[in-house]
């Protein structure tokens, strides 16, 4: 790397220093032991074939393009920062933006699995935010939900001939607002009302959410853009083996 990727490392290092040892709060994506078991395993079950086609499309990416390792430690860094700054919504969750859109934008949605779930263990283990009962189902909603829908909005708006940036912020802001109607699907299948059911349920929790999260999924959406365009400045080479600035798919 030259003098300029370098010092773009290092100050989204730093950021990443400064705000992921921010105070914990008691609020959590799903807390631990607030889901009852089967749908602690059921989640779990169904995350494995996202996360074995995220360890096989990372070896992948690695084995093609080494450079690709500062960019994927860098998105990595970007979904823990802004995943740890939380602000309580509801009990047993919280609201905060993902980071996960940036990743699925330039590595794939697969890849985004192995990503999230690292950052989600160690956001369990040393932040006291989500839990490790309650994994699957925060890996399921951040980390696989939200980056596929991310990813498709992205590919959508390039053969539509949107606005590179204009999809960009549209694929990082809709995949945030859809990882909360997963979270809030998650907490009403655990805990239907006894009036109105599941359906009921999702209806509150979203419109719980809907307060603070409206603005962080916007919030993230222009953060997106403007790491994009410091990668656009500091990394082209390392984008364009990625096929990333050529348009190309990943």
């Amino acid at each position: 790397m030259n003098r300029k990727e370098k010092r773009f490392i290092a100050g989204v290092a730093a950021i990443a220093l400064v705000f992921g040892i921010s105070p914990v709060a008691n609020a959590m994506h799903i807390m631990e032991g607030y889901l009852p078991p089967t749908f602690c395993i059921m989640w779990g079950a169904i995350c494995l074939p996202f996360l074995i086609a995220g360890y096989l499309s990372i070896k992948k990416t690695v084995s093609l393009n080494r450079k690709s390792i500062t960019i994927l430690a860098m998105a990595g860094a970007f979904i823990f920062v802004l995943s740890s700054l939380k602000i309580p919504s509801v009990t047993g969750s919280c609201s905060h933006m993902t980071g996960t859109g940036l990743a699925a934008i330039l590595f794939g949605p697969s890849a985004v699995s192995i990503l999230g779930i690292i950052v989600l263990i160690f956001q369990a283990i040393l932040l006291a935010h989500g839990g490790l009962t309650t994994l699957g189902a925060n890996t399921f909603s951040m980390a696989i939900a939200g980056p596929f829908v991310s990813y498709g909005i992205y590919i959508l708006c390039n053969r539509i001939k949107v606005n590179r940036k204009v999809g960009i912020f549209l694929a990082a802001s809709i995949g945030d607002l859809f990882t909360y109607c997963i979270t809030a699907f998650q907490l009403a299948l655990a805990y239907p009302s006894e009036t109105g059911g599941v359906g009921a349920s999702v209806i509150k929790f979203l419109a719980v959410f809907a307060p603070t999260q409206l603005p962080l999924a916007i919030i993230e959406g222009i953060l997106t853009v403007v790491i994009v365009m410091g990668l656009e400045t500091y990394a082209s080479s390392e984008l364009t083996d990625l096929g990333f600035l050529a348009g190309g798919e990943n």
